[in-house]
């Protein structure tokens, strides 16, 4: 019986994609020359493992492609080839290459051949080149390793072939590096009662003539580093005719050793014998699993569940009488303790689901690497807070946002090398990323020091796109804020990389629809600032409950300015309609919430109810509602998965008596207030310039 090997796939593609990223990081580091003789190194242990695994897993394509690869970065690694740019770009431009295989491979997608020819050809050329540099200290420093050959004793752990390994590719590794000689030890094969097909405790004596160090061989067995038992020692002169006779005795075992290599038991005194490392290893797997992101969610979920019952219970708790007093003492004592285990609970699973954002910011150096070349700019890139943590699915979605920002940056922002001397600046620009937690949120800065954002031109273009009127007065912020207009731009001409007008009204609505916040500074000549505010995650939120009639609605809290009753004095009426309420030196909008979702309200009075000020993106408007409840953290449903979208909500979520209370989408109540001609406009709250 064999194993099928294609559920070890999906492990091999994250462990993959996992190494490109490291080989492009160490790649980008080479290429700034901040970088040191280790990196090669460890570009090529990855380009060594993938090419191994796809090898193991039968992806003959990627094997072949990193093989040329690999054989690029062994020269270079051992001071026969220099390491320059253009052998560095190559590289990284086979990065992309190997990830397009992987992502084909994974997918089912189709194989961009081509594209896998040129590069490969490439490298072959490079290979075939004269820029080969041979180093003498570093030729006779590899000759010191390098004997008549190698004695390895190899001993795998029964758990092998459980993760996709298979020895014979190893030996075939190996054959291609000099004479192999396999000799098999099968004295630990059982009787066919205590036969297990997917454990291998066979182990093999292997002989490999030629000039090896052991470097190169440790390398093929760094696929199973941790899974096994491995010795290696030189063999010398002397002693390799000794061992060539005594393999040519032994040869009969050798093809059934090979043979055999896919499926062997184990005694139990082996399996004793292995136990402590086998102890090792586990204590070392256990420190990191993965784990499908659906299983995490259905876990969260779950969560919610026992959130909503314990609320429940909690409020069921509070409304028993006529009960024996010691009996509710003790109720509510374990009531109040199961809240704060659930809240603990709550807590832990949140945090499972929370990655550093890193994670998304690990694209950016070989961006900004490849577009500053493309546009003959010299740009640094820092990075500064990629610890901070945010939830998976929120960092998934702002990713698209953040490329919009860095890439404007790039093009918009950062000058030319001569136009940056001419006005006093270091030629090489810098671009910043940041990220910190405040106030329950996350806050992510893209800035850079370039030009700035030109204030005068944005006015004018959007007088001349008619987006105001031309005698409007408008602050610096409120025109700052026009490029956030669908199709703006001050670009004179189009370009691959901006100037379309197609991305910072999208980067807007794609924050908005995360319940974040965009807003944008800048400073002629000094630079620009895009600050993004995010909540933590998607899943839960902090909200104030309002009741209007019968109906209970939930305000997050991020979105409240402040709560106040009403004073009749400060209403005013425009065109007989709309009402707008004086706040201080503002007035503004009141939107009657009955009005909107058609609910009958306990008064129609102004002075009855209370007005709720709430704010995005430097909008405000008041909502007039008969009381509020109290604040409460709620698990959100979404309402497009569970009914369909509905202007003016974010979701729903179940309160503690059963009832479903619907969350309200502040941006969406704004456009609506707009709409309704018994709402004044939005107001939007400005700053002098």
């Amino acid at each position: 019986m064999g194993i099928d090997i294609t559920q070890f796939h999906q492990i091999f593609f994250e462990e993959s994609f996992e190494g490109l990223e490291a080989m492009e990081s160490a790649l980008l580091d080479l290429s700034r020359g901040s970088g040191n003789s280790e990196l090669i190194h460890e570009i090529f242990r990855a380009a060594h493992s993938i090419k191994g695994g796809s090898g193991t897993f039968g992806f003959s394509a990627v094997s072949e492609f990193t093989h040329v690869m690999e054989t690029l970065l062994d020269e270079m690694r051992e001071g026969q080839r220099e390491i320059n740019e253009s052998a560095l770009n190559l590289l990284l431009e086979s990065v992309d290459v190997v990830r397009g295989m992987l992502e084909a491979a994974r997918d089912g997608g189709v194989l961009e051949a081509d594209r896998v020819a040129a590069t490969q050809s490439r490298l072959e050329a490079m290979l075939n080149g004269d820029d080969i540099v041979v180093q003498a200290s570093s030729s006779m420093a590899g000759q010191q390793d390098i004997h008549k050959g190698w004695q390895i004793d190899f001993k795998p752990y029964p758990e092998l072939m459980k993760t996709g390994n298979d020895p014979v590719l190893m030996f075939h590794e190996l054959a291609e590096m000099g004479e192999l000689k396999v000799v098999v030890d099968t004295s630990g094969i059982p009787s066919a009662a205590h036969f297990d097909p997917e454990e291998c405790y066979l182990s093999w004596k292997l002989s490999l003539m030629g000039d090896v160090t052991e470097e190169q061989i440790n390398e093929i067995f760094e696929w199973v580093d941790g899974d096994c038992d491995l010795t290696i020692n030189p063999i010398a002169v002397e002693d390799s005719d000794q061992i060539a006779a005594a393999q040519v005795e032994t040869g009969s075992h050798e093809s059934c050793a090979v043979a055999q290599a896919e499926r062997q038991p184990a005694t139990d005194r082996q399996a004793d014998e292995a136990a402590p490392n086998q102890g090792e290893r586990r204590a070392v797997a256990e420190s990191s699993i993965r784990v499908n992101i659906t299983k995490i969610d259905e876990l969260i979920n779950m969560v919610g569940e026992l959130v909503i019952t314990q609320s429940m219970l909690g409020q069921v708790g509070s409304e028993l009488e006529n009960v024996d007093s010691s009996k509710l003492e003790k109720l509510r004592n374990g009531l109040v303790q199961l809240e704060r285990n659930t809240r603990e609970l709550q807590e832990s699973v949140m945090r499972i689901r929370m990655f550093p954002i890193s994670y998304s910011f690990n694209r950016f150096p070989r961006m900004v690497h490849d577009l500053s070349s493309q546009l003959g700019k010299k740009v640094e890139l820092k990075i500064s807070g990629e610890a901070t943590e945010l939830d998976k699915t929120v960092m998934e979605k702002i990713s698209d946002p953040l490329v919009h920002l860095v890439r404007n940056a790039l093009d918009h922002g950062i000058e030319t090398p001569d136009a940056r001397v001419a006005k006093g600046k270091p030629e090489t620009g810098v671009v910043h990323l940041n990220a910190y937690h405040k106030g329950g949120n996350i806050i992510i800065e893209v800035s850079d020091d370039g030009g700035g954002l030109p204030a005068d031109r944005i006015l004018a273009k959007a007088r001349q796109r008619a987006l105001i009127a031309d005698d409007e007065p408008l602050t610096r912020e409120k025109t700052l804020d026009l490029i956030f207009e669908p199709g703006f731009t001050t670009a004179e001409e189009l370009s691959d990389v901006s100037g379309r007008g197609v991305g910072m009204d999208v980067v807007r609505r794609n924050i908005r629809d995360l319940g974040g916040s965009i807003e944008v500074t800048s400073e002629q000549d000094k630079g620009s600032k895009f600050t993004v505010r995010l909540p933590l995650t998607l899943a839960i939120l902090d909200g104030q409950l309002l009741s209007v009639g019968s109906e209970t609605f939930i305000m997050p809290l991020i979105s409240i300015v402040e709560s106040l009753q009403l004073d009749c004095d400060l209403i005013n009426t425009v065109a007989g309609q709309a009402e707008m309420y004086r706040l201080r030196d503002d007035y503004v909008p009141v939107v009657r919430l009955c009005k909107l979702f058609g609910i009958k309200p306990k008064s129609m009075s102004l002075q009855d109810g209370l007005l709720v000020v709430v704010e995005q993106d430097g909008m405000r408007i008041g909502l007039l509602v008969d009381e509020l409840l109290g604040q409460q953290q709620v698990v959100i449903k979404s309402l497009e998965t569970n009914f369909r979208r509905v202007e003016g909500l974010s979701g729903a979520t179940i309160l503690g008596d059963g009832t479903v209370a619907l969350i309200l989408d502040v941006g969406g109540l704004i456009a609506m207030s707009g709409r309704d001609p018994a709402s004044g406009p939005p107001h939007k709250k400005e700053q002098a310039a």
